[in-house]
């Protein structure tokens, strides 16, 4: 029997990513397809206490097994900073381009581009709670390059690789994100209980 699940979000380019990596094997359901409309409010100061956050909403309001994630970039050079305030380190909060430019206007006179993208899961599933994390290496270019993804995609090369997440397409960074590491650590546990 196929496992469903809510994941709690209401990024469209976030739930494309995870429904892409875990395919057909969960089935996975958005807020939306569950008529939830709330902002559910990230007031954490760990990605892992957003997560939460989100998660126990859901499955306290609607009863569901679910999970939820948080990501943020982690950059050395600016103590692990945008961090959990990766979506909104901008003026305004959640405009990707503006934060890009925040960040590149903070690195112009560092040469230390060293930077992580980091994602936790949180799964809530018969009550009980699970975190997953992924995380995936890299650095921070000067310039920007590709179109693709979302966020800081176009300015974050991950190592062993001379592309962006920006110009490698969905299919390889699905393959090798922060996010799939962590997507693939939660599917491999839901595969293990049932």
């Amino acid at each position: 029997m196929k496992c469903r699940f809510v994941f709690a979000t209401n990024n469209a380019h976030k739930l494309g990513e995870v429904t892409a990596i875990l395919g057909n094997r969960i089935e996975v359901l958005s807020l939306k397809d569950i008529n939830c409309h709330t902002d559910i409010p990230e007031t954490a100061d760990t990605l892992e206490g957003n997560a939460l956050i989100k998660a126990r909403y859901i499955f306290e309001n609607y009863q569901v097994d679910c999970f939820a994630d948080d990501t943020g970039l982690e950059v050395e050079a600016l103590g692990g900073a945008p961090g959990v305030y990766s979506a909104r380190y901008a003026e305004g909060g959640h405009d990707s381009e503006a934060n890009m430019l925040k960040l590149l206007h903070n690195l112009e006179e560092i040469e230390n581009r060293k930077a992580q993208f980091r994602t936790v899961f949180a799964l809530i599933i018969d009550g009980k709670e699970h975190l997953f994390e992924g995380i995936v290496k890299g650095e921070i270019i000067k310039n920007k390059r590709g179109t693709s993804g979302f966020g800081y995609d176009p300015i974050f090369v991950p190592e062993g690789y001379s592309q962006t997440f920006a110009e490698m397409g969905n299919e390889l960074k699905n393959k090798i994100s922060h996010r799939a590491i962590a997507t693939n650590k939660l599917c491999k546990f839901l595969n293990s209980i049932q």
